[in-house]
């Protein structure tokens, strides 16, 4: 069985400009048994309560959205994976100075090592989770411009080949793995 050995551990990333194409590639991790602790995911603080902070329909994604803001809600069951995604995991970091919230473990990563005083903007915030440099680079405008970056580190080769298919067919863009 093929696993992580061909991946090297390495975090496979995207960027997704609206809430249905996130919400799609978040449960396209989901279906293969990924679970919100797995999960990473960045937006500006903006992005987060346009999509999410005033949502009527809760959604797993809109909770772990919620929860860097410190306003989780309850989990729901049937109406998609965003809303709940934020709020429902582990941890969450809003950077008010840099007008982010990164939710998932790296947020916990991020936590320890005083993200709060970050300098770098967007991008240190990016590259102090984990996202290589010139991914974080791709990526800091897409944020700024209302993107969603989700983050993963695939199990094995073939779930990281079903993630790259599906984010694709999501609209998903930048993706790297």
């Amino acid at each position: 069985m093929e696993n992580n050995s061909a991946n090297n551990n390495r975090m496979m990333t995207g960027m997704f400009r609206d809430r249905e194409s996130a919400e799609n590639a978040y449960n396209s991790l989901h279906s293969r048994g990924y679970s919100q602790d797995d999960i990473n995911l960045m937006m500006s603080d903006e992005t987060r309560k346009r999509h999410f902070e005033h949502s009527e329909v809760d959604t797993e994604l809109g909770n772990k959205a919620l929860e860097g803001a410190g306003t989780g809600s309850a989990i729901g069951g049937t109406a998609g994976a965003i809303i709940g995604a934020v709020a429902a995991i582990g941890t969450a970091v809003a950077l008010p100075g840099l007008g982010l919230v990164i939710a998932g473990p790296l947020a916990a990563g991020l936590a320890g090592a005083g993200a709060g005083g970050l300098t770098g903007g967007i991008v240190g915030a990016l590259v102090g989770s984990g996202i290589p440099e010139e991914r974080a680079v791709e990526y800091e405008s897409g944020v700024k411009e209302g993107g969603i970056v989700m983050g993963v580190t695939p199990r094995t080769k073939e779930d990281a080949d079903y993630f790259e298919t599906e984010w694709k067919n999501n609209r998903g863009e930048y993706i790297h793995r």
